[in-house]
């Protein structure tokens, strides 16, 4: 089967060639984002392989259908930008790699929250350019912080262990509870998370409930030194509401790996023309800020369980049988 492979990027197609060796999948690979304009490309192809900002809105789907795609192998683990009543009405079967690997993205919101408490990447800079004063450097201990983590998955509950290695106390909100992670952690109400948390780690999906879920109200409920974490989804917090409290400072600061309107501009060199989204623009100017686009997944054990589930996702389509990571289920 010859699958399209849409949002192609050079430290993937390696590994994916690899993986489809001694199989009877065959991925053809386009660098070009998945939109209206670039759908045609799938013509002739039985099944397609697409990334988080691949666009799979009712248009997209009907041209896809149109072309003869029947299945969609989604090599991330949300589903939010697929349009699950179309995928439905025509019949096409979408799996997805719900897990491949928590301590990557766990990792990397630890990451952030280092360089931004401690300043690393000032420093950086100011040694290159023979600066070595401290002045505007100051960071604070992680030790005895109080860290809230909404999501007690996988990756949540990687992060938690980590924080809990820095000694920090851990409050943690999920609509469920999981009996492990509660010996070293206490489930709280998002309210008291927000009020009683040094940093909040955002580790849930994003659906219709958890949109926005960090919005004005929610920052005006946290300590004003509060540092808030986002290597989820950018949906997850209300933008124009972080750059308000920015602002006002009534936040410390923000980590974010994601951003709610990345779609288009993240995966993508814009070194050239610069950036036309003007609320992302002023996202990048506050100190206190700390972004990278979208990578905390990035990792080569990531890659290479991204490209194992995803060839076993197609060889479950190919053969007709039901597949445990079919996006259909979870609906």
């Amino acid at each position: 089967m010859k699958v399209a492979f849409f949002s192609a990027r050079k430290y993937e197609e390696k590994i994916f060639q690899e993986t489809q060796k001694n199989s009877d999948i065959e991925f053809e690979f386009f660098e070009a984002r998945l939109t209206e304009k670039t759908a045609q490309l799938a013509n002739g192809y039985h099944a397609i392989c697409v990334f988080v900002n691949d666009l799979l809105n009712e248009t997209v789907l009907t041209e896809l259908h149109k072309y003869g795609v029947r299945f969609i192998a989604l090599r991330c683990a949300g589903f939010n930008n697929v349009h699950l009543p179309t995928v439905k009405k025509l019949g096409i079967r979408v799996v997805r790699v719900p897990e491949y690997s928590p301590y990557a993205v766990a990792e990397h919101a630890v990451a952030l929250l280092l360089t931004l408490n401690r300043k690393i990447h000032k420093a950086h800079y100011h040694v290159r350019e023979m600066n070595f004063s401290l002045e505007g450097l100051v960071g604070f201990d992680l030790h005895g912080k109080t860290v809230g983590i909404i999501g007690t998955g996988k990756i949540g509950h990687v992060f938690a262990k980590i924080m809990n290695g820095f000694g920090c106390s851990i409050l943690v909100h999920d609509i469920k509870t999981d009996a492990q992670i509660s010996a070293t952690a206490k489930y709280v109400s998002l309210d008291e998370l927000f009020k009683n948390s040094d940093i909040i780690s955002l580790h849930c999906p994003l659906n219709d409930s958890t949109r926005h879920l960090i919005d004005a109200n929610a920052f005006a409920k946290m300590k004003s030194n509060a540092v808030v974490i986002n290597t989820g989804r950018g949906g997850l917090i209300d933008t124009h509401a972080l750059i308000d409290a920015l602002k006002a400072h009534r936040i410390g600061g923000a980590c974010l790996d994601v951003y709610e309107e990345e779609e288009g501009v993240f995966f993508t060199d814009q070194s050239s023309e610069g950036i036309t989204d003007d609320i992302l623009a002023r996202l990048t100017t506050f100190p206190n800020v700390i972004m990278t686009s979208h990578q905390a997944f990035l990792t080569q054990e990531a890659l290479m369980n991204i490209a194992d589930t995803t060839k076993k996702n197609l060889v479950c389509l190919i053969n007709g049988t039901r597949c445990e990571n079919e996006v259909a289920h979870m609906s």
